[in-house]
């Protein structure tokens, strides 16, 4: 969702390449409008959402405890939690919110709830 004018490293291309060099096999979203990120009420990249089946959201955090400058190791515990309660329909986990980078938006197309 990221302005990719003003942060080229965040366009498509660049992206791509980040896919390749550290092998994401999930397909990867370029909100070039960032309507669905102001739809999620986004605040960092990467923030992780899962819906259950009738698209209700039933997650929305952190991957893991794994950040830069931590020595946690990448799992993808939280989330991979997250899918193991909704797959056998026990309650959600704690929801641990995102850890990252601000979205950077476009001028003029900050959303409201940043305040």
């Amino acid at each position: 969702a990221n302005d990719i004018e003003a942060y080229p490293a965040d366009a498509p291309a660049a992206m791509r390449q980040d896919c390749e060099d550290f092998a994401y096999d999930f397909p990867y979203l370029v909100d070039e409008s960032q309507n669905l990120a102001k739809a999620l009420r986004a605040v960092c990249t990467p923030e992780f959402y899962l819906f259950d089946g009738n698209l209700k959201l039933v997650y929305r955090g952190r991957f893991d405890a794994a950040t830069p400058g931590n020595a946690e190791p990448v799992t993808g515990a939280d989330l991979r939690t997250a899918i193991d309660a909704l797959r056998t329909e026990k309650p959600m986990p704690d929801q641990h919110p995102g850890m990252g980078c601000s979205i950077k938006w476009k001028p003029g197309n900050e959303p409201d709830y940043l305040g």
